[in-house]
Formats: C-alpha cells, sequence, structure tokens
C-alpha cells in the first residue's frame, strides 16, 4: 500500500484549504486513517485519527476547525481544515496504521 497526499499550499489565517490522502490497493479500507504534522524545528504530532468503525479523534489545537473524513470507495482520505492559525503552519503527513504507511507529506503555510 502507498499514500499519496495532495491539498496543500499558501493560505492567509482564517481561510481554509482541503487535504487528500490517496491509497494505492485494495486494503485502505481495512486500516485506521490519520494525518499527523510536523513544523520546522519540532516533532512529528498527531493531529486527527478516523477509525474503520466510524469514530474520529482530533488534538485539542485541531478541535473545532478541523474535519477528518474517508471515502472508502475512492480509497481516499481528507482533511478539511478551517479557520487556520499561523501555528497550522506545518508539513502534514496521512498514515494508514495498520500498513504502517506514510504519505509523502503535503505543505501547509498559514500567512498572518
Amino acid at each position: 500500500v502507498q499514500l499519496q497526499a495532495s491539498g496543500g499550499g499558501l493560505v492567509q489565517v482564517g481561510g481554509s484549504l482541503r487535504l487528500s490522502c490517496v491509497a494505492s490497493g485494495d486494503r485502505f479500507r481495512d486500516s485506521s486513517v490519520g494525518w499527523y504534522r510536523q513544523a520546522p524545528g519540532r516533532v512529528r504530532e498527531w493531529v486527527t485519527t478516523f477509525a474503520i468503525g466510524g469514530a474520529s479523534n482530533y488534538a485539542d489545537s485541531v478541535k473545532g476547525r478541523f474535519t477528518i473524513s474517508r471515502d472508502n470507495a475512492k480509497n481516499t482520505a481528507y482533511l478539511q481544515m478551517n479557520n487556520l492559525k499561523p501555528e497550522d503552519t506545518a508539513v502534514y503527513y496521512c498514515r494508514l496504521f495498520k500498513f504502517h504507511v506514510w504519505g509523502q507529506g503535503t505543505q501547509v503555510t498559514v500567512s498572518s
């Protein structure tokens, strides 16, 4: 299984972006999926997870602003990011937990 993340870019404070993460093969539906991010000089941190059963969890820093979703028919996970803040600037990575697979990362930059 391989993951391809996209959708990052440059946005102003308060703006929105939607990230996508497409998985190859047909095993996407067998795993929980999550998003992480890594800001310059900082360790990679967990952002959100969408479990197989449908439950989702969020880091406190993004709760109420970010929404994770998935479309198993398209082998795709999404991260809708609203009301973006400068501290959201990072490279965002998707992950399939069961297969220990990471996407390549997509840069999100929020300008003030």
